[in-house]
Parts: C-alpha cells; sequence; structure tokens
C-alpha cells in the first residue's frame, strides 16, 4: 500500500472509532472546605457521557457511601463502580446520574470515622448543610427528594439506612449492602477514654440504631418510612446478616415495604460489586422523570 493511502485508510479509520465511541464519562476526585469539621474534605464523584456535551441538563444523583477502613475512592477503586454504571446505562439498565461518594473517615483506630454527629466531629451536619447543597450545585444534580437517592455498604450500608429514616424527605429510595444496621451492647467494643475513636464509632451506631428507630416510630414516622423505597442486600455468610434480619423483622412488624435479598456471598468487594447490578436499576426505577 502506498504510504499516503495508507494515512488516509489510518485516518479514516480513527475518525470512525472517534464517532462510534464518542464522550466517555469520567470519574474525578476532588475537596471541599468543611467549615462545620473545620477540615477539607475528598470526594469522588462519576459523571455520565452525556455530562460534558449536554451542559443545560441535570441529572439524578446517587450518594454512595463507603464502609469502615474505607475511602472516598473505594466504590471505584474496588467495586469498579464506573464501569458497573457505564455497562447498565449502556444497555438501558439504568438512568444516566451523577454519583458521588464522600470520605467519612479512614482507619478508625487514627482517624475519626463515621456518617453520625459525634464529639468533634459533626459528620451528618456537614453531609446535609455543606456537601449535598455544594455537590447538587456543582455537577447540577439532584434539586429535589424524587431525584436523589443513597446506598452503602457494612457503616455506610447503616449510614444510608439511617440517613433514610431520619431524612425521608431528601431521599426516594435507599439500598443498603451488607449494613451496619446495629451494635449489640454484648460484645461491644468498651469505651476506655472519651477519646477512644472506635469507642465513639461504636456508640454513634448505637445511638442511631436503623433497628430501633423502626421498632419505636409513631404513626407519623411510620407513614414518612413508607414514602422511601427500601433494599436491604445482604450475603448469607455475611457476620451481618442477624442485624440486617432484625431491621426486616421491625420493617415487617411496621407495615412498611422493604426489599430484601439474601444471597449466596460474604461481607468482601465481590459481594458489594455484584450488589451494584441490582442497586443501581432499583434507584433509576425510583428516580422521577
Amino acid at each position: 500500500m502506498k504510504r499516503p493511502v495508507f494515512i488516509a485508510t489510518f485516518l479514516a479509520a480513527a475518525l470512525g472509532a472517534a464517532a462510534q465511541w464518542g464522550p466517555q464519562s469520567r470519574v474525578l476526585t476532588d475537596t471541599i472546605h468543611s467549615s462545620v469539621l473545620n477540615a477539607d474534605r475528598p470526594y469522588t464523584v462519576y459523571l455520565p457521557k452525556s455530562f460534558d456535551t449536554d451542559t443545560t441538563r441535570t441529572y439524578p444523583v446517587l450518594y454512595l457511601l463507603h464502609g469502615m477502613y474505607g475511602d472516598n475512592q473505594g466504590w471505584f477503586r474496588d467495586q469498579k463502580a464506573n464501569e458497573v454504571l457505564d455497562r447498565l446505562i449502556n444497555s438501558g439498565e439504568a438512568d444516566e446520574m451523577v454519583v458521588v461518594s464522600p470520605h467519612a473517615g479512614g482507619n478508625p483506630a487514627e482517624e475519626q470515622n463515621g456518617y453520625f454527629n459525634i464529639p468533634g466531629w459533626n459528620y451528618e451536619d456537614f453531609f446535609f448543610a455543606e456537601f449535598l447543597p455544594y455537590i447538587e450545585k456543582t455537577y447540577r444534580a439532584g434539586g429535589s427528594r424524587g431525584r436523589r437517592a443513597i446506598a452503602g455498604l457494612s457503616m455506610g450500608g447503616g449510614g444510608t439506612t439511617s440517613y433514610a429514616q431520619r431524612h425521608p424527605d431528601t431521599f426516594c429510595a435507599a439500598y443498603a449492602m451488607s449494613a451496619l444496621m446495629d451494635i449489640p451492647q454484648e460484645g461491644a467494643v468498651p469505651s476506655e477514654s472519651p477519646g477512644d475513636k472506635i469507642a465513639l464509632l461504636t456508640r454513634s451506631v448505637q445511638q442511631n440504631s436503623c433497628v430501633r428507630y423502626v421498632a419505636e416510630a409513631d404513626d407519623t414516622c411510620r407513614d414518612a418510612l413508607r414514602t422511601v423505597r427500601w433494599y436491604v442486600d445482604c450475603g448469607d455468610d455475611d457476620f451481618l446478616l442477624p442485624r440486617n434480619i432484625e431491621f426486616i423483622q421491625a420493617m415487617h412488624a411496621a407495615r412498611i415495604p422493604v426489599e430484601f435479598r439474601v444471597r449466596d456471598g460474604g461481607h468482601d468487594c465481590e459481594y458489594w460489586h455484584t450488589a451494584l447490578y441490582t442497586c443501581l436499576p432499583f434507584v433509576s426505577r425510583a428516580f422521577t422523570r
């Protein structure tokens, strides 16, 4: 083949491939300064492929919470959330959406950790007063309850459930995976000192028990909980399965609809990766169009 013909063929193939591929989704990590926490907090966000070309469009948003010892990049590094999103959006099984994972700690022995307000760590105040409004303004996302969902794993599954319980006017759907719904007093980490970070985290989970919240809910609270679409997903070999069953029993006793699945698996990355194939279509069906 003569050189000019080869170059022309190569360029035509490259242009054809670019036209076929078109815009791509992207994942970026940035920080927000929190006046509540008096610190910069990192977050990671997934932007769908039309985000940079359809600049007047607003998107539904999914807040994706990591577990204990996790960080904001974990969902995209360990569970490959961006790859699952691309696959399900391209197949039409999930809506284009903005997905954002905040950083709620790290190693709880060294850093304050968790999604609740505790001494020196008013994380819940930060999430609702600063983080959520900032994300939705910056990335043209959410803006109303019907365009906002929340999901998470382990500690983040408990945070997901508790946030949706106590802020049912904020989220249309909640998907909890292997969720830390409560910590029984027996076997809990004892508090050796007021500044013990793991003890503070343990107490915050106990004080915000998702099981007790439902069991003690009055009629008005139960009605509010019924406005959220609930999904609980836990492995049959997961050490938190008993706590998830207790939560489901409380929801059934209160006559609050909830979907519950026990699948083969344990408390691990592979389980949470596969859960996304159910989670993302579930929240997509809950979003208002």
